[in-house]
């Protein structure tokens, strides 16, 4: 069973949320908050597996929100929504430690698929959405490296980089695969290895550190 707990300021995307969310028996709600403050006191009490966090909202908005329910450690995850595709707040938010990014107006399914991928840990933002994302912003990213990103990076091995890259470069686990001549399972330890030595909490995260650190430069 997946737990979630909902945010937002508008009466009706609640409820609509909480509707679409109880026709499916493997995931329920277990609370609401209207505004930041609120999600990160219900986030504590809660321990929601998902928290779905609006980023627009009055007193503390969804990207402090994010920053602190993600830094208390906890296990919740924070799945961004806003009501527009290449959100400024939406990018902040996933810097400030949320695992994706969706679209209000995304399809029942699509929005489904999102809850349960951020709950079993994966990331919800398609590759090529992450690409933009990062290059819509990419003149607010720092470098070179730091001295502790150099240690990160400089604990990957080769292969590990590569593969680093090609997520950044918004490449799947099959285009990894099918460059690299290697099976999809191989890839996904690979991708495995890189979180971990990183310290990403998913791709998605990893990718902001490829840019972040200039390993990879928008085109």
């Amino acid at each position: 069973m997946t737990t979630v707990l909902i945010v937002d300021d508008q009466t009706l995307q609640r409820l609509g949320f909480s509707m679409l969310m109880e026709q499916h028996p493997d995931l329920t709600v277990v609370g609401e908050a209207t505004h930041g403050a609120e999600a990160v006191r219900k986030a504590a009490e809660l321990r929601p597996d998902v928290v779905l966090m609006d980023v627009r909202m009055p007193g503390m908005d969804g990207i402090e929100a994010t920053r602190r329910i993600v830094q208390s450690g906890g296990r919740s995850r924070v799945l961004v929504l806003t009501t527009f595709d290449l959100d400024e707040y939406a990018y902040a938010a996933l810097r400030a430690g949320a695992s994706g990014f969706l679209l209000k107006d995304a399809l029942p399914d699509e929005f489904i698929a999102g809850v349960r991928a951020v709950a079993a840990g994966d990331a919800v933002i398609a590759p090529g959405l992450t690409r933009r994302l990062l290059d819509a912003f990419a003149d607010r990213m720092p470098g070179p490296a730091n001295r502790e990103q150099e240690r990160l990076l400089a604990a990957l091995t080769d292969r590990e980089r590569e593969v680093l890259i090609a997520m950044a470069t918004g490449w799947s686990n099959a285009e990894i695969a099918e460059r690299f001549s290697l099976a999809e399972s191989t890839v996904k330890s690979h991708v495995g290895r890189v979180l971990a030595k990183i310290g990403a909490r998913d791709r998605v995260h990893a990718v902001i550190f490829a840019f972040d650190t200039g390993l990879v430069r928008p085109a």
